[in-house]
């Protein structure tokens, strides 16, 4: 089991999250990080009492998935496979955990990257451009995303993110370590709406079969 999960995390550089309640910004413009986020709903995740969601990677006919039950304002979370069912909190991660935790982050970061770009520590947003995309080679704009090279569990990565004009994204390059070569491209389609908070569900990569993708998903919110 180890080794099958270790092949399937795709580590993403996260530096320390706050995951806390934000209010929108008022009486100044927006940023370019803002903009994405609260296009994507940020504006009601002070909200968000509870996300469950299954994240899943299909190949060819194999399949993994893992499910998560997160509660942000508590920080608790429950981690589920086919085999295992673990609880921790993240206010208090250990020696224990801290594998868990690492999956965590991984699969909320591929989940809910608009929110992180309010969320995260360390993390320099380059000005936007205008540039054809990778994938579907068609005009977008794009921002790159740094992170700092000290702390999260793998840092110094980079992410150039494509999104349209209305902010949403569309594609990505993952840059391992801020190499010039992406270690990683893909496709964010599916957008599913929850009470407001839009998430891509569904992320492809050009010429294979390789489909990371989210369901279960659901969020417990306040009247």
């Amino acid at each position: 089991m180890k080794r099958i999960t270790s092949a399937f995390l795709i580590l993403i550089s996260v530096a320390a999250c706050k995951d806390k309640p934000q209010n929108t910004p008022t009486g100044k413009e927006l940023s370019i990080s803002e903009n994405i986020a609260f296009a994507h709903g940020f504006e009601l995740w002070d909200k968000v009492e509870q996300i469950d969601f299954r994240f899943n990677i299909d190949r060819d006919t194999a399949h993994y998935f893992r499910s998560w039950a997160w509660k942000p304002r508590t920080g608790d979370v429950t981690y589920m496979t086919a085999t295992d069912t673990l609880r921790y909190n993240r206010n208090s991660v250990d020696s224990l955990s801290v594998a868990i935790d690492q999956r965590f982050v991984n699969d909320k970061y591929w989940l809910m990257v608009p929110f992180q770009l309010m969320w995260d520590d360390g993390l320099s947003v380059s000005d936007p451009v205008k540039e054809v995309s990778p994938i579907m080679e068609k005009e977008l704009n794009k921002i790159t995303l740094t992170y700092s090279g000290d702390g999260g569990y793998t840092p110094g990565d980079a992410y150039d993110l494509y999104f349209n004009d209305s902010f949403m994204i569309e594609e990505w390059i993952f840059r391992k370590g801020n190499s010039k070569e992406p270690s990683l491209t893909n496709t964010f389609e599916n957008y599913k709406d929850f009470n407001g908070i839009k998430l891509a569900t569904e992320h492809k990569r050009p010429g294979s079969s390789w489909n990371l993708n989210f369901t279960d998903i659901h969020i417990k919110m306040d009247d």
